[in-house]
């Protein structure tokens, strides 16, 4: 979206996924902030992973589960607490708005973080985007439903007017 926002001519399609115009609120921003700059990211780990990732996908596939767990916990903490800025004092409503690429929003059907509601207020602001929910899926589709989330994508980029694919 930021992206689309400064260099508009440089875009000539956009797929959301997972994202919204505007996540969370400056106080639970603010909040997980003080809380990793306190006790670091492990303190917060097991909430995250439940926001990301379905309850089937923590009862089936533990070892990717911990993987993702462990690629959050060793992010380096002021990366991890700058990203959190990032997001807490982005809202890209009005930009969204102005997006006039073709565009698709993807969301998982259990997203914790940016649920399927906000992600569909994000299509709505988008004018003639497309909105698709990935059943079983929460934060993270690639990992949890890659074939479904391939096939959104591949159906998105056929659908692209000629000279907007040249890359599929």
């Amino acid at each position: 979206q930021r992206l689309y926002n400064r260099h508009p001519k440089c875009v000539e399609a956009l797929i959301l996924s997972d994202t919204a115009h505007k996540i969370g609120t400056a106080e639970s921003w603010n909040t997980r902030i003080a809380t990793v700059e306190r006790d670091g990211i492990e303190v917060i780990a097991d909430g995250i992973m439940k926001v990301w990732f379905t309850p089937e996908f923590h009862a089936k596939r533990s070892a990717e589960l911990a993987g993702c767990r462990n690629m959050l916990t060793r992010q380096a903490l002021p990366g991890y607490i700058g990203t959190c800025m990032a997001v807490r004092d982005a809202d890209l409503t009005d930009a969204a708005r102005r997006i006039a690429a073709p565009t698709l929003c993807i969301v998982g059907d259990q997203d914790g973080s940016t649920p399927p509601d906000l992600v569909r207020s994000l299509a709505g602001l988008i004018p003639g985007a497309r909105f698709e929910v990935i059943r079983d899926a929460a934060h993270i589709p690639c990992i949890e439903q890659p074939e479904a989330l391939v096939t959104l994508i591949r159906d998105f980029v056929a659908s692209l007017p000629e000279g907007k694919s040249a890359h599929g």
